[in-house]
């Protein structure tokens, strides 16, 4: 079997960690990556082709990792060049994954749950032909929600709605903790009533979100037009702070 990535970020990067199998090839392109994913690319056990269309021909499976706003076009220029499944990993809203739906001739909706560079992810799939990548199994827990299409995509934003309204809010209250000199008191008082370890939790949530603040002001927008609801006052108010 091969394996094919569109897009070579950490989630690319963390699956052909996972994903290990004499009997599976991973395979990848650096055409158009910029230094920094090519230097991704080169550090991984990826088989590196001379063109995206190349690899989506090639791959049994091609596995769609990009950032929201490239997630349609990428399926537009691939989707019909490839001969198997195509799994679209990226962080869009049920509305978008149905549209890339008419590009693509074999659609996996997918969502991995958990730290994007952790070695125990869960993968949920939905989508008819979800059940025959059910063999991820043996590298990564994987779940079947459904065979409807925007079911692993809807799961992503709701918890999005929870995920990056707290990381803006830890934000908020850890700078105004330091601006008074109470920062470590600050996280002190929050493990007594969040659990050991959430200091550390909390330290990776905001530096994640800080450094990926433009993907993730992406992925809350797709959120707000989605559910198009008066209500996801959080939700906003998050979105503008990662654009301010």
């Amino acid at each position: 079997m091969i394996i094919g990535f569109i897009g070579f970020g950490k989630v690319s990067q963390n699956l052909a960690k996972l994903i290990k199998s004499d009997d599976i090839a991973l395979v990848t392109s650096q055409e158009d990556r910029s230094p920094k994913t090519i230097e991704r690319i080169e550090r991984s056990n990826v088989e590196v082709l001379d063109s995206f269309k190349e690899v989506a021909g090639k791959s049994d499976l091609l596995i769609s990792a990009n950032s929201p706003k490239n997630a349609l076009s990428v399926a537009k220029e691939y989707g019909k060049c490839a001969k198997g499944i195509y799994l679209d990993l990226n962080n869009v809203s049920p509305d978008t994954t149905l549209e890339i739906s008419e590009h693509v001739n074999r659609l996996v909706d997918g969502a991995i749950i958990g730290k994007i560079d952790s070695q125990n992810p869960v993968l949920y799939l939905s989508g008819e032909d979800a059940n025959e990548l059910a063999f991820l199994n043996d590298y990564l827990e994987t779940k079947i929600l459904s065979d409807r299409i925007g079911d692993a995509s809807l799961l992503k934003l709701l918890r999005s709605t929870y995920t990056k309204t707290l990381s803006s809010l830890l934000i908020e209250s850890s700078r105004l903790a330091r601006k008074h000199g109470l920062e470590e008191e600050f996280f002190d008082v929050l493990e007594l009533t969040e659990g050991d370890g959430f200091r550390e939790k909390s330290a990776s949530r905001i530096n994640n979100t800080i450094n990926s603040k433009k993907r993730k002001s992406e992925e809350l927008q797709e959120i707000l037009e989605y559910f198009d609801d008066d209500e996801l006052d959080m939700v906003r108010a998050a979105f503008e702070k990662l654009n301010r």
